[in-house]
């Protein structure tokens, strides 16, 4: 997949800004350094898209589409906050 525009880095940024302020805790960083931290995970996740891939299992590095590999890595993500947080993003998990 392609990185993220610069108008969708920004909406992520807003969106993280908006909900980490209404939801979870005031961020220590302000806007403009947020997007930043989102430019910059968005190149890391550019540049070490080939290492995920090569460290799925074969099987499923085969069978999986890009966008199926996607989602697996944010499932797996998330339930490394939570599993509560998981189910928030994913819905109902066993």
């Amino acid at each position: 997949m392609a990185e993220l525009s610069t108008e969708d880095r920004q909406r992520v940024a807003n969106g993280l800004m908006r909900s980490w302020s209404n939801i979870w805790e005031r961020i220590g960083v302000s806007s403009d350094e947020l997007l930043a931290a989102v430019v910059a995970t968005d190149c890391w996740i550019e540049v070490e898209q080939a290492n995920y891939n090569s460290a799925l299992p074969q099987a499923a590095r085969d069978a999986l589409s890009l966008a199926q590999k996607t989602l697996l890595f944010c499932a797996v993500a998330c339930a490394r906050v939570s599993i509560t947080f998981l189910r928030r993003v994913f819905g109902e998990v066993d």
